[in-house]
């Protein structure tokens, strides 16, 4: 079958947006064909800083006809609908139609054919439909084109188009169209530099092949993994270590056609400075890559860069450019360090009440105030030193005012934690500097410090409650103020860290600190908690935990206490893991059901303790022991937070349901022994919710 090559060469496509515009040229592209009843077997996306390629394969010479009947007017309807309806469906009288019986009457039906075009003209038809709506993020217009009305809007000047179409055994058709002047046809362009003279391509294969040649690395993964071997490879012949960036990889490889690796150089002077200083001035400044010594784990006065040329001096002039804007950069940071450690963290806070956090909740001056008193009522609950945990809060937001912070703010807290050792204060202090911000994603590491996790719970809790006060809520996918995030790190800590602690008097304690009180204040915690419970069934599934667990712990209550319905989840998934913990969701379900029905039935509940004087048969008497027995002794399992235990307790009623449900029938004749037994199936339903409500449990 045959298969489509498309590129579009432009000037310099921004780095950052490649990835996208190749995956956004495959999904347009495909789903036109899908659309034209073109189904594809393959397609390929690439993007280099100068061009959008894509392969497809495996599309059909010919798109298929198409036969659709449809329904006219009733036989003998007036004439202009009769007129109307033959010019519709292209037939020259009604002899031509179908009359199809319905109970309304008798209608016409007419089968219009609707051949299928060469799947070559399709492509002519979308293609340049496809160009022209191209989502890009920016886009611009160029030269003489652009004083035309409707003329074209790309990222960067758009150069030329290639598009051709055919079998793999054949030479390909190019497939007409234009596009603003700039016809397709099958002729690229390889490296800018190394060889920018004219290129004449068949299909992907031939492409592919001949750009290579040019000194175009076409695959972005390709060109990464060219960067990161050549990278480690050079770092270590020097015996050096490369410091890994994937995000700085991505850019790198978006910047570069042919890459080529080289190292370079700074003054040992520098690395007085932070190793981060250091790696984000070289990273954004010029987006090189730095080396450690992997003897001390501390970085080398080396740096690797990425170009785009084959040098013929080896690449020393590049070098040399690089080093030199390296070093005035390096020399600009070591400036701000030290300029910075000549003022005391706290000797900045008063200008914090200068700068509004927002203008419904005070200045940041207000909100460290507020934070302090939250980390110092947090400290015991967490074990942390008061002290401690009221000093970390008062220093930890200082950074900010820093000149280094002011360069990268990237860094923010970890230079509070660099600008706190060097004053002086306590190592928990410090790290609480850096560590109070953690975790700020999934992929973040929870910290483990006290300290840190008073002053970090604090700094997020007083976020969320002052914008829960404020009615900042995130809304929809709308999350202005990473409140999602913030609830998700609250939760980590929690869990992560084994914390007890009542997030309602937290929170309340929370909201009594602030200035602003709402309307409905005392509603506010507890809506609050709400939204932690969305946001730990969103943890926990994210876990792998089952979604109608995590609804059949909720369901319980108790949502205060978070460790708790985490341990309790954990405990009742390993419980339905084993066959006896299945067994006794069938039968707890089965006695579930039946009470349904029979109380919408009666019009009543069936609550209240059964007579054991009115059993009859052994089954129900081993019952209601067992139901006694699991009770008391799953009762005292949860009491001391025992979920494992609680849940083998519920899996030793397993025998006796089952043999309950095989000998006993449930609505007996005499309504005293029907209205007993549907009690005590109330209380197999009642014991199992001392661990779950085993209702929303899925089978």
């Amino acid at each position: 079958m045959p298969e489509l090559l498309l590129e579009l060469f432009s000037e310099e496509i921004p780095a950052r947006m490649q990835a996208k515009a190749a995956d956004d040229l495959r999904r347009l592209v495909t789903d036109k064909l899908v659309a034209e009843g073109l189904v594809y077997e393959g397609a390929k996306a690439f993007a280099t800083p100068r061009r959008l390629a894509l392969t497809v394969h495996g599309i059909p010479a010919r798109q298929p006809d198409l036969k659709t009947e449809r329904r006219g007017p009733k036989v003998g309807a007036p004439d202009a609908a009769v007129q109307g309806f033959l010019k519709a469906t292209g037939l020259k009288s009604l002899d031509e139609a179908k009359i199809q019986r319905d109970p309304k009457g008798d209608f016409y039906i007419g089968l219009i054919e609707k051949p299928g075009r060469d799947a070559i003209d399709v492509l002519a038809e979308i293609l340049p439909v496809i160009i022209r709506t191209f989502p890009w993020p920016k886009s611009m217009r160029w030269g003489a084109r652009s004083a035309k009305p409707g003329s074209l809007s790309w990222v960067r000047p758009l150069h030329a188009i290639t598009a051709t179409f055919g079998l793999e055994t054949e030479e390909p058709d190019v497939v007409k169209f234009e596009v603003d002047g700039i016809e397709a046809g099958q002729t690229t362009y390889g490296h800018r530099f190394l060889a920018p003279s004219a290129i004449s391509v068949r299909r992907f294969e031939d492409y592919e092949a001949k750009l290579l040649d040019a000194k175009v690395v076409l695959d972005p993964d390709r060109r990464k993994d060219a960067i990161l071997t050549d990278a480690k490879q050079l770092a270590f012949a020097q015996g050096f270590e490369l410091v890994e960036d994937q995000t700085l990889l991505d850019e790198v490889s978006g910047l570069v056609e042919w890459p080529v690796v080289l190292m370079g150089s700074f003054e040992p002077e520098f690395l007085k400075t932070p190793d981060e200083v250091i790696r984000a001035t070289i990273r954004n400044n010029q987006k090189c890559f730095v080396v450690r010594d992997p003897k001390t784990g501390k970085l080398a006065s080396k740096f690797i860069l990425v170009a785009n040329i084959e040098a013929t001096d080896g690449g020393k002039i590049i070098i040399g450019g690089n080093e030199r804007v390296i070093r005035a950069r390096l020399s600009d940071a070591k400036f701000f360090y030290e300029t910075d450690l000549r003022t005391k963290l706290e000797d900045r806070l008063p200008k914090f009440e200068q700068i509004v956090f927002h203008e419904k909740l005070g200045t940041q001056a207000e909100r460290i105030k507020r934070i302090e008193r939250l980390a110092a009522e947090i400290a015991p609950l967490v074990g942390a030193d008061v002290a401690k945990a009221t000093r970390a809060a008062h220093l930890a937001k200082a950074d900010l005012l820093t000149e280094v912070v002011g360069e990268f703010p990237e860094v923010q807290g970890l230079m509070g934690k660099y600008y706190a050792l060097a004053q002086g204060e306590d190592a928990s202090v410090a790290a609480a500097c850096e560590e109070h911000y953690k975790p700020q994603g999934p992929a973040d590491s929870v910290p483990t410090d006290p300290v840190s996790i008073a002053a970090a719970l604090a700094d997020k809790l007083d976020t969320l409650v002052g914008f829960w006060a404020i009615d900042e809520k995130p809304t929809g996918s709308k999350d202005p103020y990473a409140l999602r995030r913030a609830a998700l790190g609250v939760i980590r800590l929690i869990a992560e860290n084994a914390l007890r602690l009542s997030l309602l008097k937290v929170a309340a304690s929370a909201l009594a600190g602030l200035s602003v009180k709402p309307a409905d204040a005392e509603k506010l915690p507890s809506d609050l908690l709400a939204f932690f419970a969305d946001r730990l069934k969103v943890q926990l599934r994210e876990q792998g935990a089952r979604h109608d667990l995590v609804d059949a712990v909720f369901a319980l209550g108790g949502q205060d206490d978070l460790l708790m319905i985490v341990r309790r989840v954990d405990a009742l998934g390993k419980l339905l893991d084993t066959d006896d913990g299945k067994n006794l969701l069938a039968g707890t379900k089965r006695a579930s059901n039946i009470l349904s029905i029979e109380e919408k039935k009666d019009k009543r509940t069936f609550d209240g303790a059964p007579d054991a004087a009115l059993y009859s048969l052994a089954e129900e008497k081993a019952l209601a022991k067992a139901i006694g027995e699991v009770k008391t002794e799953a009762s005292a399992a949860v009491a001391k937070e025992d979920f494992a235990a609680a849940m083998s307790a519920m899996a030793k009623l397993r025998p006796p349901v089952d043999a309950f449900f095989d000998k006993v029938r449930v609505n007996d004749d005499d309504a005293k022994v029907r209205e007993n037994r549907l009690k005590l199936l109330n209380e197999i339903r009642s014991a199992t919710r001392a661990v779950a409500d085993f209702s929303k449990i899925q089978d």
